[in-house]
């Protein structure tokens, strides 16, 4: 068997050779018959799927296949295969969308793609050069650019996937994989009309543990979770909010992570968020809006609505349950929000816990002012409304195509 070791974008070293993922080598078959686009407000997240896919192959004798976009379809998969039985798939949660020039714009995929290899190491699975998976994702836009909805807060779903194929039941690493990246139309995550969401707060079910894979974004994570939740909905909650240690401490938002917000006794505010310990996800919006707190509070942008004299006190810190019925006693605890790319930013109007709730402060719109900030400003880059750094990236040009167009 071939042997290879990663490098630090991800590329290929082989000990032996082997071929590295090659976007140039991208063949492109395109569908007979497109599908007719539903009208939007039929669309539930992740429900209804675009034209094409894009599939790559990875052998350990000879490394790489040659990437294809083609018509989308079922993958065959060896019930053997790792993933089925092991759970070896990680993958990624991306988003394309429509700036006014028309253009497809994503939203930091840098990080998206710097996280993926990171799951990816993990779990043992081969590695691949993240420039050319981004390479990838990119001609599949521009090939299904069609499916990416005009409306404002619409976008297209990006889900890159990569699933370990060894065959067989040995308890091992998988040398095989299969790369598969879909995209999908939505629009809001949460379909109640703006108003925020309820959490209740569980502590004898745990997301994640100091030592395992919340840090990372692989499928085993989510699947223990579906239970919890299913008894919380029964109560009348939305989502689970993740305590973790005999002290409870607070982690994520069902598959948020999480923000709260403490009125201080100078009369700025505190922006709390859990810090990244192992057992938390580095979401991409979370870091958005710890960036843009700090960019807020140095005066370098005005965050929409906010005063320029507001100061958001952003930091990484603990807190626990006792914390947040303290805070909410005293009257100081603000807001409460979640983060994430399916959500942006929602907000949490009511924690349940141990049979009592904390009620936060209700606001017009269900938002309050700093989450609401949050959201406009980066629902403006994402956009291409606001330009930021170099966080809304544009995509464009033509597919080459070296195969048939059907």
């Amino acid at each position: 068997m071939a042997l290879w070791k990663s490098t630090g974008n991800g590329t290929l070293e082989g000990i032996s050779h082997v071929a590295d993922l090659d976007a140039s080598k991208l063949t492109v078959t395109l569908s007979e018959t497109l599908k007719p686009i539903p009208p939007p407000d039929t669309w539930q997240f992740g429900n209804i799927m675009t034209d094409h896919m894009v599939v790559a192959e990875f052998d350990p004798e000879t490394g790489w296949s040659d990437p294809e976009i083609k018509p989308r379809a079922p993958l065959s998969l060896d019930p053997a295969s790792s993933c089925v039985q092991y759970g070896t798939t990680v993958f990624e949660g991306m988003k394309a969308y429509v700036g006014p020039d028309g253009k497809p714009r994503l939203f930091r995929p840098d990080m998206n793609m710097a996280r993926l290899a990171r799951s990816a190491e993990r779990m043992a699975l081969p590695p691949f050069n993240t420039d050319q998976v981004l390479a990838l994702i990119k001609q599949l836009i521009i090939v299904d650019r069609r499916w990416i909805p005009l409306l404002s807060e619409h976008s297209m779903y990006i889900r890159p996937t990569l699933m370990g194929t060894r065959m067989g039941l040995s308890v091992a690493a998988s040398d095989h994989a299969t790369l598969c990246i879909f995209l999908s139309p939505t629009g809001p995550y949460f379909r109640s009309g703006g108003k925020s969401i309820s959490v209740l707060a569980v502590f004898d079910t745990v997301r994640a543990w100091p030592g395992g894979t919340g840090g990372h974004k692989v499928a085993l994570n989510y699947s223990p979770g579906f239970l919890p939740l299913r008894t919380a909905q029964k109560q009348g909650y939305d989502q689970i909010l993740w305590l973790l240690g005999d002290d409870m401490k607070v982690t994520e938002a069902g598959a948020m992570n999480i923000f709260i917000v403490v009125r201080r006794d100078d009369g700025d505010v505190d922006l709390f968020t859990p810090p990244l310990d192992g057992t938390i996800l580095p979401g991409v919006t979370r870091d958005s809006v710890l960036a843009l707190a700090e960019a807020h509070t140095a005066g370098e942008i005005n965050l929409p609505g906010l005063q320029k004299t507001s100061r958001i006190h952003a930091s990484e810190r603990t807190f626990t349950m006792d914390d947040l019925s303290r805070w909410s006693s005293d009257g100081k605890l603000l807001e409460a929000f979640g983060a994430g790319t399916a959500v942006i930013i929602t907000s949490i109007g009511k924690i349940g816990f141990k049979g009592e709730d904390i009620i936060l402060p209700e606001h017009e719109g269900g938002l309050g002012p700093i989450a609401n900030a949050f959201r406009t400003r980066i629902l403006d880059i994402q956009e291409g409304k606001e330009v930021w750094k170099n966080w809304g990236v544009v995509v464009d040009g033509k597919t080459a195509l070296t195969k048939t167009e059907v």
